[in-house]
This record gives structure tokens, sequence and C-alpha cells, in this order.
């Protein structure tokens, strides 16, 4: 689950070497995307396999299951994770953090007092491959951490396998959609500052500009803005699908002289050249 009403939870789980369904608010991995892309490659090529869309039974079975995994993670309910998990059983939170079934069930405490959410399921697929089954749903999540109301949503990958005659499941895998993250007012912005032009190769720049009180990256003509949101002095965050850091750097005379994106824990460094 998530951090941010998980909080205590969830730092005892990862201290002790595992982790559940989800951590703490934050971006995909790239071990998540293609351990889904392996499944699905995997049971798509077995020559018993056949690919189609789930009976309405088998998908609202999935569904229950799903739902009643979530829903027993805020009470500490083991038992539900006992029994639907397979014992070689993989889950995979969005920081690319593993644990297995004897580490995961574990780990299931009920939250402490503060802490409180739930979880909606919402735009189920399911597909179908003999005795695989595959569910892509959001969860919606609505929190409450000592009162203070928060929504995360993900996009998760469940694999379900048929096991003498159960659904059991096999891989549990999300990812953190982005989401429109509140506005703070920053005072003492002066966003002529960091208009100009920033280079990181010969023939690659990006234009900053201001208008109407919003700061505005292009990163080609002809493509969308992308909107800096500040969040503090010389520190916006962009409002695309990315939510990137934009950092700009100032140098011994106080000018911005350079623009930092900071993009999956990694820094693209752009020199100012006007």
């Amino acid at each position: 689950m998530q951090m941010s009403w998980f909080d205590d939870f969830m730092h005892r789980r990862v201290r002790g070497g595992a982790c559940t369904l989800h951590g703490s608010t934050g971006r995909s991995s790239m071990r998540v995307r293609t351990l889904g892309f392996l499944i699905i490659a995997g049971v798509a090529s077995a020559p018993s396999a056949f690919a189609g869309e789930a009976p309405k039974a088998l998908r609202e079975e999935l569904l229950r299951t799903t739902q009643a995994l979530v829903d027993a993670l805020p009470t500490g309910d083991r038992d539900v994770w006992e029994k639907s998990l397979t014992d070689d059983a993989v889950i995979i939170d969005e920081f690319g953090r593993i644990a297995h079934k004897a580490d995961t069930v574990a780990s299931i405490h009920a939250f402490p007092k503060g802490l409180s959410g739930s979880i909606e399921l919402r735009d189920p697929h399911v597909q179908q491959y003999g005795d695989t089954a595959i569910l892509q749903v959001e969860e919606y999540e609505r929190e409450t951490v000592f009162g203070q109301p928060l929504v995360v949503r993900y996009e998760s990958l469940l694999t379900f396998v048929k096991q003498s005659g159960a659904w059991k499941l096999a891989g549990y895998e999300d990812v953190t959609l982005p989401t429109e993250p509140p506005k703070l007012t920053v005072t003492g912005l002066t966003l002529g500052d960091y208009q100009g032009s920033y280079r990181y190769a010969p023939d690659r720049i990006w234009t900053v500009s201001h208008e109407q009180g919003e700061l505005h990256v292009l990163a080609r003509p002809g493509a969308k803005p992308n909107l800096l949101q500040p969040i503090g002095k010389d520190i916006f965050m962009g409002s695309d699908d990315e939510r990137n850091l934009f950092i700009f750097r100032r140098g011994a005379d106080g000018k911005v002289n350079a623009l930092i994106e900071r993009r999956k824990f990694n820094d693209l460094r752009l020199d100012r050249t006007g």
C-alpha cells in the first residue's frame, strides 16, 4: 500500500526487509514493467494458452479476491493473504521492492490509530490465458492521516493462476499514477530570472518563458509547453505526466546559469545560453 496512510506500518515493514502491496507515493520502476511484460509474454506464447476476455464469472471472482486483499490491509487480516497467494507469489511495489508470500503475510499489521483508508477498484480488465488470468485495474485510494485527507492512484497488474481448481494470486505489481498536486504559494519569486534558453547538446535547447504569472518550459518547437509549478525558491515541478523537478542553479553573481531536470533519480543539466 502507500506510505501516506501506511506510514508507521511501512517503515516497520521495510526495516524488516519485506514489503507488501504498496510503498510510499512514488514513481514506477522498470523492474515492475519488465516483470509484467515477461509474465504476459510467457503466458501468451505458451502452446496451450489462448488470449481472450475472461468470462464474467471469472472477472467478478478475481475482483472479489483483489478487493478482499486490499480491504484486509488496514485491519491486519493475514488469513486473506495467506489463502489467496500461491506459495511462490511475487509482490513488487512501485519502488521495485520485492517480497514473497512469507514476507508479505508476516508484514501485515492493523494500521495504528490515526491512519485509515480504503481502496476502490476502477476500470478493471481481465484477460484469460488458459489456467492463467491477468487483471489490470486502477486502485483509487482514499487516505486519512491524522485528519488530513489524501488521494493516491495506482495502476496495478495482478497475475492469477489456477491451482487445484482455485484461482490464486501469483504476481502483483503496481505503479503510481500522476495526479494534480496541491498548489503552493511561494513568495519572493521573480519569474523573469528564469526566462531564457538552456542547452544540453548542440542542437538540444529548451526555452523557458513566463506569461501571466506562470512559468513554462518548451522542450522543442511545436511541443506542448510544460507548466512549471513552484514548490520553493528556484525549484519547480512539471505539470506533465512525469512530474519531474526543475531546479534552477545560480552562479556566484546570484544570476541563474543552469537548469537541472531531476528525472527518475537522475539529473539532466542544461546550461543557460541566453
